[in-house]
C-alpha cells in the first residue's frame, strides 16, 4: 500500500458525533470539565476552503467571517440560515481579521502587505504598510486593546512564495507593533520573536501572549507583561513549550485559558487544545484537519469557531470569549 492510500484510510475525513458526549472532545485535567457541555458537539459549517485563517464574529450581523488565504478572498457563514457567501474577493490575500473598539473590520493582508480598516461605508483605510519608510513583510494576525491601540504581528511567511501572497524579498526583520490609536504612529513593541504568529491579550489586559511559530527546537507561546499605560510590554518569557505541537492563532476566555489552534499532520495533534493560566493543557478538541486558528462568537460569545485548513468548524462551550476575542 503506498503511503497516500494510507494516509487515506488514516484520515477518512469528517464524521459527525452521533452521540453525546461528542468523543472529539477530551478532559486532559480536572478544570476542563467545567467548560466541556455535554449536550454539544462539533459541527462542520463549511468546507471547500484551501486554507482558512482569521475568522471574527460580527455580532451586529450575526455572522462569521473567516480569510481563505490562497483563494484571495473572504467567506462570509450566516448563522440564522448557514448561508456561505463571498465576502470580499480579491482579498489581497487577506489573513489575521479583528474588529476595532467602534465595530470596524480591521485586516492584516499579505498581497498589500499591510494593515487595513473597512469603514462603514464598505472604503478601506489603510492603517499602515510600512516602517521608517520600509514596506511591511506579511502582517499576520491582529488584535484591538480596549484602548483602540492596534497590536499585529508581521512574520515573513507571506513572502514566500506565490500561493499566501506574492514572493518578495524582506526588507525589514519581523516584528510585533503597536499602532496608537491618537496619533497612528507605529512602535515596535517586540523583537526577536521567531516567526511572530498568532497573538491575544489576558482579559485584564496585563499579559500579552505572542506565538513563535520559528522557535527553535520547538514552537512556543511567549508571554509578556503589559506596562500600566499600555504602550509597552516586558519581562519576555516562555508560557508554554508546544513540543510537537503547533499553535498558531489563539484566543483567551473570561478565565484567562487559552484556546489555541493546533496540529501538524498528525491525527493526536489536529484540532485545538486548551491551556489554563498556568500554562498547563487541560483540555482537547479533535478535529480531522489542522486548526490554523479560531474566535468566540454568538449572542453570548460562548461559541467557538475554528478555522481548520479547509473547513470551518463550531462547537458550544460553557465559556465566553474575552473582550476583543
Amino acid at each position: 500500500m503506498n503511503e497516500a492510500s494510507s494516509h487515506t484510510q488514516e484520515r477518512p475525513g469528517w464524521r459527525p458525533a452521533s452521540y453525546y458526549p461528542d468523543p472529539a472532545i477530551h478532559a486532559l485535567d480536572p478544570r476542563f470539565e467545567k467548560y466541556w457541555l455535554k449536550l454539544s458537539a462539533v459541527e462542520r459549517l463549511t468546507t471547500g476552503l484551501r486554507w482558512a485563517e482569521g475568522p471574527v464574529w460580527i455580532g451586529d450581523g450575526r455572522y462569521l467571517l473567516c480569510s481563505d488565504i490562497p483563494n484571495q478572498r473572504i467567506i462570509k457563514w450566516e448563522e440564522e440560515t448557514g448561508a456561505v457567501s463571498v465576502f470580499r474577493k480579491p482579498s489581497n490575500f487577506a489573513n489575521g481579521n479583528t474588529r476595532d473598539r467602534q465595530g470596524r473590520l480591521v485586516t492584516c493582508e499579505h498581497g498589500g502587505r499591510r494593515v487595513t480598516r473597512t469603514e462603514y461605508d464598505g472604503s478601506i483605510t489603510v492603517l499602515m504598510d510600512q516602517f521608517n519608510g520600509k514596506p511591511l513583510n506579511s502582517p499576520n494576525d491582529v488584535v484591538v486593546k480596549s484602548d483602540g491601540a492596534v497590536w499585529f504581528t508581521d512574520p515573513t511567511f507571506g513572502l514566500l512564495g506565490n500561493y499566501e501572497g506574492y514572493k518578495a524579498e524582506p526588507e525589514i526583520d519581523p516584528n510585533v507593533y503597536r499602532l496608537d490609536p491618537a496619533t497612528g504612529k507605529a512602535t515596535i513593541v517586540a523583537e526577536g520573536v521567531l516567526g511572530p504568529n498568532g497573538l491575544c491579550f489576558s482579559p485584564d489586559e496585563k499579559i500579552l501572549y505572542v506565538v513563535e511559530s520559528r522557535g527553535v527546537p520547538n514552537r512556543k507561546i511567549l508571554a509578556y507583561d503589559v506596562s500600566a499605560d499600555g504602550t509597552t510590554i516586558s519581562n519576555k518569557r516562555v508560557h508554554i513549550d508546544a513540543g510537537p505541537g503547533t499553535p498558531d492563532g489563539m484566543r483567551c476566555d473570561i478565565d484567562g485559558n487559552l484556546w489555541c489552534g493546533w496540529g501538524m499532520g498528525d491525527p493526536e495533534l489536529d484540532g485545538v487544545v486548551v491551556f489554563a493560566p498556568d500554562g498547563v493543557m487541560i483540555g482537547r478538541i479533535a478535529l480531522p484537519e489542522r486548526c490554523a486558528n479560531l474566535c468566540f462568537g454568538g449572542v453570548k460569545r460562548n461559541r467557538l469557531f475554528m478555522a481548520a485548513s479547509q473547513s470551518i468548524y463550531a462547537l458550544y462551550v460553557n465559556t465566553q470569549g474575552a473582550v476583543g476575542g
